[in-house]
């Protein structure tokens, strides 16, 4: 379990970019170089470097070694994001990099435990950090994974300032448009301000491009051909849980996804299952297919 390790500061607009960049220029040594300093190479704060350094470990676009240098490499969706939309103007590339960080229970516990166990759509942060700290309780062993209520909290807000759009509520201000780009996602909502009052949202279906649903699906089906309607939608790191998705969204995205020949939904003698064409193919295969499906061809 990781907590804290944003630095408190959310992903803003361009980060991922701008530390892609300087990734593939300096051979993974934008961060450990000592002749270069990372502040001046990347025109951000000390804090700020370290922060940009775990988004993106966490939204599964770097890797590191684990011993030696630790050199930063792309992962193959990471090589695959550079070259298809490095300025990551699609929003199939978020939903890509959402479900990563979403499901990344190891290093990114806060976001993994908010999107997949904690079950309030409407909560205010006493709501989550009562859950998360239970949650903790019941699945630390006893390594340092315990975290604070300072690092908790801190989780909460960067967490809220992710998927939060101040835009047209009382607290925007024009004068500080520094937002997180998968606000455009619109997987949250605020019912009080005053209150402190949160609520998860029900994105529209029109959101998702038919292979970005059919990569999380691949990925979640570890090769299975057959997967229960009831485990997309309620299983841990899977399309419902990952995207705030209610049974009429899931199944008119489904319905979607049904047109690329992929997936066939089978609601007949008893079952409730969706069969899968190519059960071989995997999660960047179907990201793959996803940016050539933007340039009007799939293979």
């Amino acid at each position: 379990m990781k907590f804290r390790a944003h630095e408190t500061f959310f992903i803003r607009k361009g980060w991922l970019s701008k530390g892609m960049k300087y990734v593939k220029q300096t051979d993974g040594m934008v961060f450990i170089d000592r002749e270069n300093n990372p502040m001046d190479t990347l025109g951000i704060g000390s804090n700020m470097v370290k922060s940009l350094r775990y988004w993106l470990l966490a939204t599964g676009l770097t890797e590191e070694n684990t011993s030696g240098k630790r050199i930063q490499t792309f992962t193959p969706l990471g090589k695959l994001v550079y070259e298809s939309d490095r300025y990551m103007e699609e929003s199939g590339t978020l939903l890509l990099l959402h479900y990563k960080l979403s499901s990344n229970e190891e290093n990114a516990t806060s976001w993994y435990f908010f999107f997949n166990e904690f079950n309030l759509f409407e909560f205010t942060q006493e709501d989550f950090l009562t859950s998360i700290k239970n949650y903790i309780r019941m699945n630390s062993t006893g390594e340092k994974a315990s975290g604070t209520d300072r690092t908790l909290s801190d989780d909460f807000s960067c967490i809220i300032n992710t998927y939060f759009s101040k835009k047209g509520s009382e607290a925007f201000s024009p004068e500080n448009n520094i937002s997180c780009p998968f606000t455009e996602l619109g997987l949250l909502t605020i019912l009080d301000s005053k209150r402190g009052i949160y609520r998860k949202s029900i994105p529209q279906s029109s959101l998702f491009n038919p292979f970005i649903i059919l990569a999380v699906i691949a990925d979640r089906a570890l090769g299975s051909a057959e997967i229960k309607l009831n485990d997309l939608l309620t299983s841990g790191k899977n399309i419902g849980r990952t995207f705030n998705l209610d049974t009429i969204t899931m199944l008119e995205i489904l319905r979607e996804a049904e047109k690329t020949g992929e997936v066939k939904i089978i609601r007949t003698a008893g079952l409730d299952v969706i069969r899968r064409a190519h059960p071989e193919l995997t999660f960047l295969d179907y990201a793959k297919k996803f940016y050539e499906s933007l340039n009007g061809s799939t293979k």
